[in-house]
């Protein structure tokens, strides 16, 4: 057998291998985009809280504890 062949063998087994795992198993890429999705929110709060106001500790609970 030549390599290109084994190349392809081994790319046909690993798409049936993913597929499979996506059909059994599809919690796991809810999971992950899920994941990703909570990534992408921090790293934009941490992005907009950069270039906010610095405020006290204090100042932040007195929010939460007026709101509660």
């Amino acid at each position: 057998m030549d390599a290109s062949m084994d190349e392809n063998r081994l790319k046909d087994a690993l798409k049936a291998a993913l597929v499979e795992v996506l059909e059994e198993r599809h919690d796991l890429l809810r999971d992950l985009i899920e994941e990703i999705i909570e990534d992408v929110a921090l790293t934009r709060a941490i992005a907009e809280g950069e270039t906010t106001e610095v405020i006290e500790r204090d100042q932040v609970f007195q929010l939460f504890e007026s709101e509660a």
